[in-house]
């Protein structure tokens, strides 16, 4: 799989990425927004990395991928097409993580559009969501950049998620 888009080069992580991904999970600001909101100890973090490793194996063409400028090739944060279950319905997820330190620069909107072009024009997805919490409104912004509309709020994993959703026949 290449994936690349004007600024960034997607690639799968690899074991030399562990100290920017360990970095990430680190931040609290980072983390404010994912999962159950907590930052990842080392042990943590590399339990993330297993399960993004987990996630090649069960499916070639997906799973978070380390986002990198094609400039100097440095880590600015990661997006993936992820496998989720919303409501009892299975889904595929745009999902987008920028390092704290590139925010702003618009790499979460770069990579999300390319991501869904993907999604749509190589892989025949026909529906794509984003679960974004109901705080996070620079992400929602994202997602609204990307023809995805507030679908419903939903609970995923045990956490309150607004549900962004985009149809194929819907892309801008």
């Amino acid at each position: 799989m290449k994936i690349e888009s004007e600024r960034l080069l997607f690639r799968r992580y690899s074991d030399a990425d562990f100290p920017f991904l360990q970095k990430m999970t680190a931040d609290p600001e980072m983390m404010k927004y994912i999962g159950n909101g907590q930052t990842r100890d080392k042990d943590g973090a590399l339990r993330f990395l297993y399960w993004v490793y987990q996630g090649y194996k069960e499916n070639q063409e997906t799973g978070l991928l380390l986002l990198e400028r094609k400039s100097d090739r440095q880590p600015v944060g990661q997006a993936g097409i992820i496998p989720q279950k919303v409501d009892g319905k299975d889904e595929w997820e745009i999902g987008y993580w920028i390092a704290n330190e590139h925010w702003s620069s618009g790499y979460a909107t770069e990579a999300a559009r390319t991501l869904r072009d993907y999604a749509f024009e190589k892989l025949g997805k026909e529906r794509l969501v984003s679960l974004i919490h109901p705080d996070n409104t620079a992400s929602q912004r994202v997602a609204e950049k990307c023809g995805m509309k507030l679908e419903k709020q939903s609970l995923v994993a045990g956490r309150a998620v607004c549900v962004y959703a985009i149809q194929k026949e819907e892309q801008i």
